[in-house]
């Protein structure tokens, strides 16, 4: 009897592992779905310089939760997908009337600068940030974006490059909701 599970051990072992693999390539598994904890927290404390040649203020916590929804989005001029949803974002910020505060992580600010100037830019605020900043929002990786309510909680936040589905899904109809 010990022989013939010794036998059927490999076939266990190969079940287990093949079913937690299959689990974990199901479809509702989204590998960017990384959970954050910042939801209804408020927004850590920063303060950064604007991005020189830029135009704009710089960005502080202090700009935030002044009785006004905002956007903070992270982005960077070497970041292709901050590339691919900047149009998107400039649309969201305009037909919405909702700032976009932008938050510029890593970045030389000659290229942040150059990269506005080529494809237009839609933030009212921009801090230059060094990397600390996005340590302490739970930032992962560029581009994110955050709603921000009138209080300077976060409500919402997106990894990735925010994109028209998304938009419409699940930052309209919050932003509508925060606004009311």
């Amino acid at each position: 009897m010990t022989k013939r599970l010794l036998f059927l051990l490999p076939v266990l072992i190969f079940l287990v592992v093949a079913g937690y693999f299959l689990w974990g390539l199901g479809p509702e598994r989204d590998p960017k779905n990384i959970p954050t904890v910042m939801i209804d927290r408020p927004t850590p404390g920063f303060d950064l310089a604007a991005v020189p040649g830029v135009g704009v203020p710089g960005l502080a916590t202090a700009d935030l939760g002044k009785g006004q929804v905002v956007l903070v989005n992270f982005f960077a001029s070497w970041c292709v997908p901050c590339r691919a949803e900047h149009a998107f974002l400039t649309d969201l910020a305009e037909e919405t009337g909702v700032p976009l505060y932008g938050i510029n992580h890593r970045d030389k600010p000659e290229d942040a600068a150059a990269w506005l100037a080529e494809l237009g830019n839609p933030y009212t605020r921009i801090g230059a940030d060094p990397g600390r900043a996005a340590v302490e929002w739970g930032v992962t990786g560029v581009p994110e974006t955050f709603v921000v309510d009138r209080e300077g909680r976060i409500r919402y936040h997106h990894r990735g490059p925010l994109v028209p589905d998304v938009i419409e899904r699940q930052v309209k109809p919050l932003l509508e909701e925060l606004r009311s």
